[in-house]
């Protein structure tokens, strides 16, 4: 079964505290946070106070997506607000190692995301150091696309690299994902899949969260 992360940019944020208890009591297992700083991508977001404030409620992991430029500033500040898995982007790290080993040193799990541009290979020096890939599935700085068809073959690629290595590092696949297409993203090789308007969207999220959840099985 799939790692169901709901994304919490689609949450109703005038009611977030409602919204982090449905994913808490939901079979949910991870909060994905999306920080955008408007240079990096055309949006923003939100940032540390609402993430020290999620993390008093939630019950689950904050998988928290940085698309920002250096990002390498604010580890120790997202470290502090609560975040515990930290992925930041290939495009927006000139020093990807050292930013690895550092997330790491404060104690975070540490992700690294390609754009849809951006080849699978090119994280072969550093694959066997990171926990994550994720693999933007949609252009990112807004919700609400659609997933590029094009990156089930970079799923297929990158879960070759990582059983050729014998690795466990996860692949998260974020965007336009909905109930229709999760189970091709999944067979593909996937390990958590990211949803925001599937699962906030829905009548009843909890039960959307619960069909994710059984995607593959």
């Amino acid at each position: 079964m799939p790692i169901i992360a709901p994304s919490m940019l689609s949450a109703d944020f005038l009611n977030l505290g409602r919204d982090v208890a449905m994913v808490n009591s939901s079979e949910a297992d991870w909060l994905h946070l999306d920080v955008m700083d408007g240079r990096f991508v055309p949006n923003i977001s939100y940032g540390l106070p609402l993430i020290r404030a999620m993390k008093q409620q939630a019950t689950k992991p904050l998988d928290t997506h940085l698309m920002i430029v250096e990002p390498e500033k604010y580890f120790e500040d997202f470290a502090k607000a609560g975040a515990d898995i930290l992925t930041i982007h290939y495009e927006a790290s000139t020093h990807l190692h050292r930013s690895i080993q550092a997330i790491r040193a404060l104690g975070m799990k540490a992700g690294v995301a390609l754009n849809p541009h951006t080849p699978v290979q090119l994280l072969e020096d550093i694959l066997g150091d990171i926990d994550l890939v994720l693999i933007m599935s949609v252009n990112p700085g807004f919700g609400g696309q659609r997933f590029i068809p094009r990156s089930l073959e970079k799923i297929r690629v990158l879960k070759q690299m990582i059983r050729s290595r014998g690795l466990d590092t996860l692949i998260e696949v974020d965007g336009g994902v909905t109930l229709e297409n999760a189970g091709g993203i999944v067979a593909a090789g996937a390990d958590v899949l990211v949803a925001g308007n599937t699962v906030f969207g829905a009548d009843d999220p909890a039960a959307m969260i619960k069909k994710l959840k059984a995607v593959g099985k």
